[in-house]
């Protein structure tokens, strides 16, 4: 699946990786403990950007999830052809970056090198 690849292309590159999918809750990945929302990540993981690979219909709330449960989130992106303005404006409203309906493993190379 594309999150598992982007997720290990960035993992390669030296970030920490807190997986969520409530379908593999509890298991391992990227050697740490899968968590099955945002609301449950415990706040010493420390997560400063949340990737969503949903639809753009489920951006909102988990924008507004990751708001409310997130001290240290600084940037939330969206994968490709995942656009949503409501979600964007929530996450901008809050001081938050907002990446729409791009990649990290294609943005990478060109923003890092």
């Amino acid at each position: 699946r594309p999150s598992f690849h982007v997720a290990e292309f960035l993992q390669r590159r030296g970030y920490r990786i807190v997986p969520v999918n409530p379908g593999l809750a509890g298991q391992t990945l990227f050697g740490e403990t899968v968590y099955p929302d945002l609301a449950a990540i415990p706040e010493d993981a420390h997560v400063d950007m949340v990737d969503i690979f949903r639809a753009s219909e489920a951006v909102p709330a988990i924008v507004t999830e990751a708001l409310a449960h997130l001290p240290e989130l600084r940037t939330i992106w969206t994968q490709l052809g995942v656009i949503s303005p409501e979600g964007a404006a929530t996450a901008r409203a809050a001081g938050k970056r907002m990446v729409m309906d791009r990649c990290p493993k294609i943005e990478y190379p060109r923003l890092i090198g």
